[in-house]
């Protein structure tokens, strides 16, 4: 009976985590360097994507049958901004002027002031200065800012100063004529810092059919990419337009709303400009898209292209010397890999780009074994062993019953 015991137990497996072996990829590209003494980087395209697991865990760089360490980078770019409300002092009005000082204490360096301001409709301009103490007369010139609030046009407000990064104990804000002392309610300090990301093209749209007050594209998004911004070409001619956009996805499910803008208006010879042609997605994966730009009774934009794209994914990776390396992908059971590289890895800004070759079948591509579970491979043998068991286990209850000694009576 132990033994029939051991014979099933054995059909069970005990899954393990997967190996990378060249002829478990079923994609290919030659890695072209031609810089082969430096850190290197390869940008990731389309056909990754389509053959790739969704996360890219199963992409790996060769050196004949020896893995290249690599760490992958989503060159997505940001912002940051730190803010904090600061104190104003001498707050009044000189000959028709709002005028005040901020004290920046706190802030080491600064480059842009928020203002609080109580004001509607209006166009002004703000004249700053670098001051030592808020007694001084006079100070460092730091520039000019407009500020604007366009609430009756509908193109949306700017209460930001911005300027060269300052390090001033104090900054002198002189406005221009129109806002009042009593409706500059605060100000907020803050240092901004921002990096480029880099974009790839995520497919393709088109215009569809014409609807009724709205403009609407069509994409067809390249097989496994996600898209990640939207961005608009409308020629610079077309100005002062403040328009919502609505995303939806195959199934003409709304999954995100936004607008494009574009102001440009000159009120008492004063010139305020801005623009917003970008939408940024959380990151959406579909094989369609529809972009729908509400027009209300205003006529259509002349849109001249409408752009998926996605954030552009890097490998980081160390030649040393080889002019030529091999990437792999395509294996769906494989997991992402760990190297020492990636713990260490520092990103050198002088990275030489690496170029990747025409996307191919690869040729030692074998596929992986059947690696399932051996009662999962062999179900027939496991439910005769299950039934084998219960028939043996039967007789033996039948034996031992007819083996009992009767009852006293």
């Amino acid at each position: 009976m132990k033994a029939l015991l051991v014979v099933i137990a054995s059909v069970t497996f005990a899954a393990t985590g997967y190996e990378a072996a060249v002829p478990y990829f079923s994609q290919t590209r030659s890695i072209s360097i031609g810089a082969p003494e430096k850190q290197n980087y390869v940008p990731l395209d389309a056909d990754v994507f389509a053959h790739a697991r969704p996360d890219l865990s199963d992409v790996r760089i060769y050196d004949g049958q020896a893995q290249v360490p690599y760490v992958s980078v989503r060159q997505s770019g940001g912002s940051s901004t730190q803010e904090s409300q600061a104190k104003l002092l001498n707050l009044g009005s000189v000959a028709g002027r709002a005028e005040f000082d901020i004290d920046t204490s706190g802030f080491d360096e600064y480059d842009r002031v928020r203002l609080q301001l109580n004001a509607k409709n209006f166009i002004n301009s703000a004249q700053m200065e670098g001051r030592r103490t808020p007694k001084d007369k006079s100070g460092t010139n730091l520039g000019t800012s407009t500020l604007y609030d366009f609430t009756k046009e509908g193109l949306g407000s700017n209460f930001t100063l911005k300027f060269s990064a300052a390090s001033f104990p104090y900054l002198h804000v002189r406005l221009g004529p129109g806002i009042r002392p009593d409706e500059v309610k605060g100000a907020y300090l803050s240092s901004f810092s921002e990096t480029k990301a880099a974009w790839t093209n995520a497919g393709q749209c088109n215009p569809a059919s014409a609807q009724p007050k709205a403009t609407v594209y069509q994409c067809a998004i390249s097989t496994g990419m996600p898209v990640e911004r939207v961005a608009f070409s409308i020629p610079a001619s077309s100005v002062n337009f403040n328009r919502t956009v609505v995303l939806s996805d195959e199934h003409d499910n709304e999954f995100q709303r936004s607008a494009i803008s574009r102001v440009r208006m000159n009120r008492a010879g004063q010139m305020v400009t801005s623009e917003d042609l970008d939408i940024d997605l959380y990151a959406h994966t579909a094989n369609q898209i529809s972009i729908s730009i509400e027009n209300g009774d205003d006529p259509p934009l002349p849109i001249e292209t409408v752009k998926p794209l996605s954030v552009e994914r890097r490998l980081y990776f160390d030649p040393k010397g080889k002019s030529s390396l091999q990437l792999y992908y395509g294996d769906p059971k494989l997991e992402a890999p760990s190297y020492d590289y990636a713990k260490f890895f520092q990103q050198s800004a002088d990275a030489a780009v690496a170029k990747l070759g025409p996307a191919q079948a690869n040729p030692q591509y074998a596929g992986r074994p059947d690696d399932r579970p051996w009662s999962e491979r062999h179900t027939f043998v496991l439910w005769a062993a299950m039934v084998l068991a219960v028939v043996i286990l039967g007789a033996l209850a039948i034996k031992g019953l007819k083996g009992a000694a009767p009852a006293p009576r």
